[in-house]
């Protein structure tokens, strides 16, 4: 297991920088640069600006340069320094943009991921031990509810009815006195009070989809014969049913962490929008748009990271629950 892990290790190596350069030449492709972008942003504002200004800018942001020589620079300065670059759009460090995203980001993603698991592992059970039950059709209407409905409609009813009848402003992840405010226990209650929007709006869908996937994958397992043969031998149905079928239909909770830990980075971008969160996804939306390229390819990069990483701890970890597959 040990060889297996670091020859993933490894390949993970040319596999980023592979990434990196596709990423920064996708990035790119469309007309023009930074400069030119801002150039039209201040067309449309009536602004006027002079074309000297512009090559000037230019030359100080290098996209004078080849497109090989800007990668060049950029993916040696994140190698040998941990510099990100320069964004365009914010003039300020790639590397703290990200950073100061990136918590508010992770609190929303692992709190919604608690919501998930702790909602999907149970229903999902139920449903396949009392399969055709009351139970079970309303769990399974929900289950379909909550994978029609787009996550940013819900959020706009679930705005308009706690403004509406709660008298409570639940956009954004803090009240307007704590937006800029020092972190104290008052700031972490007042996050408290408004994550949980956010966290019922991105985890319906999730919540919905692996209860089916759960539901699917135990009504296998409990037809199998192994399971007779456990029950034969006189275990009781909890611990029978814990021990064996649930482990291993518990296989698909633990592959999702592929996807997972990239959407700790990117996170539901048009919800995000939609409640007005700080997080990551709509500050990589804009630096596309801006085509700001050392903000959004750093973005995407470390999306590309994350999700390697995610595979690789998700296939270790379906080794260890699951003894039927191995690696050696």
């Amino acid at each position: 297991m040990l060889t297996y892990i670091l020859r993933r290790i490894l390949f993970m190596v040319p596999i980023t920088l592979a990434i990196s350069l596709v990423t920064f030449i996708i990035i790119q492709l469309p007309p023009g640069d930074f400069v030119t972008a801002l150039s039209a942003q201040m067309s449309e504002n009536n602004e006027q600006i002079d074309p000297a200004t512009l090559e000037a800018l230019r030359q100080r942001y290098g996209f004078d340069q080849p497109m090989i020589v800007q990668y060049w620079k950029w993916i040696t300065n994140i190698v040998l320094y941990g510099d990100f670059g320069q964004s365009f759009e914010w003039n300020r460090p790639v590397s703290d943009l990200i950073w100061e995203r990136l918590g508010l980001t992770l609190v929303v993603s692992f709190a919604t991921l608690i919501f998930v698991w702790v909602l999907a592992f149970p229903i999902g059970i139920y449903s396949a031990v009392r399969q055709y039950s009351w139970g079970d059709y309303i769990a399974t209407f929900f289950g379909f509810i909550g994978l029609a409905v787009p996550n940013f409609l819900l959020a706009l009813v679930l705005m308009y009815f706690t403004s509406r009848y709660m008298g409570a402003n639940v956009g954004g992840l803090f009240s307007a006195d704590y937006v800029n405010a020092d972190w104290s226990w008052g700031r972490i209650v007042d996050l408290m009070n408004h994550l949980w929007v956010p966290v019922i709006v991105l985890g319906t869908g999730g919540t919905a989809a692996l209860i089916r996937v759960m539901r699917a994958n135990l009504l296998d397992e409990l037809q199998k014969p192994y399971v007779e043969m456990a029950r034969a031998r006189g275990l009781s149905e909890t611990w029978l049913l814990l021990k064996y079928p649930v482990r291993v239909a518990l296989n698909p909770f633990i592959s999702t962490l592929g996807w997972i830990l990239p959407t700790l980075v990117s996170g539901a971008v048009v919800t995000a929008i939609v409640l007005s969160l700080p997080t990551s996804g709509p500050l990589l939306l804009n630096a596309l748009f801006a085509q700001d390229m050392y903000l959004a390819g750093s973005f995407i990069l470390l999306l590309s990271i994350l999700t390697l990483i995610g595979t690789l701890i998700s296939d270790l970890l379906l080794a260890w629950l699951d003894p039927r597959i191995r690696y050696d």
